[in-house]
């Protein structure tokens, strides 16, 4: 079955740095498009950002442009999501999610109820 599981999420003070990673198995990683989506507690699930399935085109919300990069390694099945100049505003639940469709744009991508499958999520709570 596909799974999806995340690491790397912990406390950090404001303007620290945190890398989160996110292994995939049961389906073909490198053909999809992946995304980092989040929750706050209290809150519905905020899409951050998502890259094609070599890797080439990446898009942010404008909450996390300029600080986060979303990368991933296709040999190893494994997304990244690289975090600096963290906010307090930016503790919530990270999951990874894998999208089923073909293409994506900068205006579609940010609608996690097109994916299918998703991660637990790690926990990342900024705070001093």
């Amino acid at each position: 079955q596909e799974e999806l599981v995340e690491s790397g999420g912990g406390l950090v003070q404001p303007g620290g740095s945190l890398r989160l990673s996110c292994t995939a198995s049961g389906f073909s990683f490198s053909t999809y498009w992946m995304h980092w989506v989040r929750q706050a507690p209290g809150k519905g699930l905020e899409w951050i950002s998502g890259i094609v399935n070599d890797g080439t085109i990446t898009y942010y919300s404008d909450s996390v442009k300029g600080r986060f990069t979303i990368s991933r390694h296709n040999a190893n099945n494994t997304l990244f999501l690289q975090m600096t100049n963290l906010l307090p505003e930016d503790t919530a639940v990270y999951l990874c999610a894998k999208d089923p469709r073909a293409w994506v744009d900068a205006r579609t991508a940010n609608r996690p109820h097109e994916y299918n499958a998703w991660g637990q999520g790690t926990q990342v709570t900024v705070s001093s």
